[in-house]
């Protein structure tokens, strides 16, 4: 790539990480040398660009910075069109009417309007067969899960006995013809998967999680992987 695509990916690699990056590593990523990597992001910071950068440290980009106008590559422009239709396909309507939304923003942002491209892509989502029913407890989980606020569900088992109970709600799975719930379940105290089909009612609390949802979700992941490798160390012995 020439140096103009070059400072566009430099730009967009810093926006995409959270913590600094060393200037070896965006070389590395770019395939250049360290010393213009250097020049590259100080023809940057000429330009305007708010990068932070700190020897031993790396770069970063100051919060609030936003790009004028959008590029995107083909297969960056299919990625999103794709992954927009199956959001659209979704029993979450709130959701699938943003994706439609965010699509038509994206399309008119960019120096080239894209409309008929987007359109002609040529590729969709195989749904499932049977359309799924709108299920507004997804948006209520979501706007719980953003705002890190206690969730008040009544929950079914798999008998239909009914229970209820505050949970923090940590992770949204989306199956073709299910969707699962991971929280905290004040009431076991414990990491709990619920089913969305089994919870009858569900109401946002005004009470805050007791930890950080990135907390709790580093707990749901340490524990998914351990779970994980018990299953694969029991499969492993009863096939040996």
């Amino acid at each position: 790539m020439d140096k103009t695509q070059r400072l566009f990916a430099i730009m967009d690699s810093l926006r995409r990480h959270r913590q600094p990056i060393t200037a070896e590593r965006l070389a590395e990523e770019f395939s250049v040398s360290v010393r213009t990597l250097y020049r590259d992001v100080q023809t940057l910071i000429g330009l305007g660009a708010p990068i932070d950068g700190e020897a031993g440290v790396g770069y970063i980009l100051r919060p609030g910075f936003f790009l004028p106008p959008l590029m995107f590559s083909p297969e960056e422009l299919e990625a999103l069109v794709l992954g927009a239709r199956w959001v659209e396909g979704r029993p979450d309507e709130s959701l699938a009417k943003a994706a439609a939304r965010a699509l038509g923003k994206i399309a008119t942002a960019t120096p080239e309007d894209l409309r008929d491209k987007i359109g002609a892509t040529g590729l969709w989502p195989v749904q499932a067969a049977a359309i799924p029913a709108k299920e507004p407890l997804l948006g209520v989980v979501r706007e719980a899960m953003r705002v890190e606020k206690t969730l008040h569900i009544s929950y079914a088992d798999e008998n239909g006995a009914e229970t209820e109970r505050p949970i923090w709600p940590i992770a949204l799975a989306y199956y073709e013809d299910k969707h699962i719930l991971a929280a905290w379940c004040t009431m076991r105290q414990a990491l709990r998967n619920f089913r969305i089909d089994r919870v009858r009612s569900a109401r946002q609390g005004d009470e805050r999680f007791g930890k950080r949802r990135v907390v709790l979700m580093k707990m749901w992941e340490e524990a998914w992987q351990a779970d994980r490798q018990a299953r694969r160390a029991r499969y492993e012995k009863a096939d040996s």
